[in-house]
């Protein structure tokens, strides 16, 4: 898992940096103007979470929303 950034140019999203390996599956989170930095221990963090919903280790929406209600 590695994170990038890119542009939309012409439709078609444009990544910065080494060329993403052909057939990668990518998520595109699109920013809201408003630019943020990740400290290592938040970047760390969010790599644990994608790993752990990679794997499927996931908790059920309706699970959560029971707990809280």
């Amino acid at each position: 898992m590695r994170i990038t950034k890119g542009k939309v140019i012409g439709g078609h999203v444009i990544v910065e940096g080494e060329p993403l390996d052909e057939g990668s599956i990518v998520t595109v989170l699109i920013s809201d103007e408003r630019s943020f930095t990740l400290g290592e221990e938040d970047e760390a963090a969010l790599l644990k979470a994608i790993a752990e919903a990679d794997r499927g280790d996931l908790v059920d929406g309706d699970d959560v929303i029971r707990k809280i209600s």
